[in-house]
């Protein structure tokens, strides 16, 4: 039976311990090809570079995977790796793991996502895989290795399962694999975000900002979708469609009186 081809990126990094967590467990199941960027590119989104060069250089850092590493954005990287790296198209595409989750609105701000959305615009099935710890604390232990054996556990129903136009966004609760409680589907919920701006310096010919999202109400109490599914212990399997039209409101205004006509 042949092997699948899995092309990995992330956000985090080449270097990030998610991306060689998630190799590991991979290679045992796939033929793993790696194109990430070469340094974080944490939120970035969809942004992909035009009008001018990305670099493409091996790395060596992840042993007995070809791996390399890549200025641009997750985007660039899924473009690059499936058209250029993977020789022939990938099956699938993972996306992570990212250190932190992206649960509801998260996703619009991702780089780890844009990473499986790109590919899903090329026609790859693609899955992003992040770990709900908290970035903000470097002292909290990662459980990289429970997650990248979720991820693991996913690909076969992916590979069956996923359909064209659509990506799963995973995200799995920073426990040990006996304190999990399964997998759950769901739908993606609401985060409500508070925008903080501080003004950090004035020099002669501009002001300067940083702006960071506040964590506001969510839909932490609803199990049904991804927030309240990993707050309860369970893997979140989310799908999302790259379509967005409201088909609903759409249908609505097609039979609404125009003014004017």
């Amino acid at each position: 039976m042949r092997m699948p081809t899995i092309l990995l990126t992330n956000d985090d990094g080449i270097g990030s311990p998610g991306l060689k967590a998630l190799a590991r467990a991979l290679a045992e199941i796939a033929r793993i090809v790696v194109v990430a960027p070469d340094g974080n590119r944490s939120g970035v989104s969809h942004a992909i570079t035009t009008g001018d060069s990305v670099g493409i250089a091996p790395y060596h850092g992840i042993d007995g995977v070809r791996a390399y590493a890549c200025t641009g954005t997750p985007a660039d990287c899924a473009v690059i790796g499936i058209g250029e790296l993977c020789e022939g198209r990938p099956d699938l595409v993972v996306s992570g793991i990212n250190d932190g989750p992206n649960l509801a609105d998260d996703v619009n701000y991702s780089g780890t996502v844009a990473g499986a959305v790109e590919a899903v615009l090329l026609g790859v099935r693609a899955l992003a895989v992040s770990l709900a710890s908290d970035p903000d604390d470097p002292s909290m232990p990662r459980r990289w290795e429970s997650a990248a054996e979720q991820a693991r556990l996913i690909i076969p129903l992916a590979l069956a399962e996923l359909p064209p136009e659509r990506y799963w966004n995973v995200n799995v609760p920073n426990l040990a694999p006996e304190e999990l409680l399964g997998f759950r589907f769901t739908n993606l919920g609401r985060k409500r975000y508070g925008d903080t701006i501080a003004r950090t310096d004035e020099r002669r010919d501009a002001r300067y900002f940083r702006v960071w999202n506040l964590p506001g109400r969510s839909d932490s109490e609803d199990p049904d979708c991804d927030i309240g599914a990993v707050l309860r212990g369970y893997v979140s399997i989310t799908p999302i469609a790259i379509d967005r039209t409201d088909r609903a409101e759409l249908n609505r205004l097609r039979l609404a009186p125009v003014p004017g006509v």
